[in-house]
């Protein structure tokens, strides 16, 4: 089977554990403010490639990839459900580490028949990395163009299938990097049970010049990068939150 895909890096060390091989697919129905690769976002271009091919490619570099493993992101990789799933397989019939980069955005809790796609997927997929974009909702309307009601969803779903989620969340001035909002963000994630790791990301604008190369207006004009040490203090204050919710649930449950 086919897919559309944006590009391939080969020796990537943050989309996952380990050193990854990372395919990034093309198409993403969402609009984030601070995308910095609006080249994925249009469906149904750029190169096509077989599962096969990407795994044989894959092959060549399996000695660097020993701890690591392949990632697919994107764009956003579920618009290509059926591609993701036979590329999955194939790759742990490979023996290979599987992660999914996805905003979960394309999850529909009332399609049964999708649901069943996103179950086998799982079959097939060690790790999965959510990047959740803003925990308000009228807020991420704003910032991605879309509801966070189905990435919430799904976030819900993989935690009652105890499905291990790395979380990741970019911090943006004046938008995200809230108290309101981490504190927010905070409380939902206390309610998950499956979060294996969390990874807070400062706002950066190196994204910019391909806005200017592809003539789209770039909507955070203005506003400066975050400071990494604001990072920190982001995710420290979602891992308060997250250790005292659990806690005062526990003291409740006593």
């Amino acid at each position: 089977m086919k897919g559309y895909i944006h590009s391939v890096e080969t020796f990537g060390t943050v989309d996952g554990p380990g050193v990854r091989y990372v395919v990034f697919t093309q198409g993403c129905p969402m609009r984030c403010a601070y995308c910095h690769n609006p080249d994925t976002w249009q469906p149904n271009i750029n190169e096509q490639k077989e599962t096969d091919e990407i795994l044989d490619d894959y092959e060549k570099y399996r000695p660097f990839l020993k701890e690591g493993g392949l990632t697919v992101t994107g764009g956003e990789p579920m618009l290509q459900l059926d591609f993701l799933t036979e590329l999955f397989m194939k790759a742990k019939e490979r023996d290979i580490h599987t992660c999914l980069d996805t905003s979960g955005v394309t999850f529909n809790p009332d399609d049964s028949e999708y649901i069943e796609k996103v179950d086998k997927l799982l079959k097939y997929t060690d790790l999965i990395m959510l990047d959740i974009k803003h925990i308000d909702d009228e807020e991420h309307k704003k910032l991605t163009g879309h509801s966070n009601k189905n990435i919430l969803a799904f976030a819900r779903y993989l935690s009652d299938k105890n499905f291990p989620v790395w979380i990741r969340h970019v911090t943006v001035p004046g938008i995200t990097y809230k108290k309101e909002y981490l504190t927010r963000l905070g409380e939902f994630l206390a309610e998950l049970k499956n979060v294996k790791a969390l990874d807070v990301l400062p706002y950066h604008t190196m994204g910019v010049p391909k806005y200017e190369k592809l003539g789209i207006p770039y909507r955070l004009e203005g506003v400066e990068p975050l400071d990494k040490a604001d990072a920190v203090k982001a995710r420290n204050i979602i891992l308060y939150t997250i250790k005292k919710c659990r806690e005062e649930k526990n003291n409740d449950n006593q």
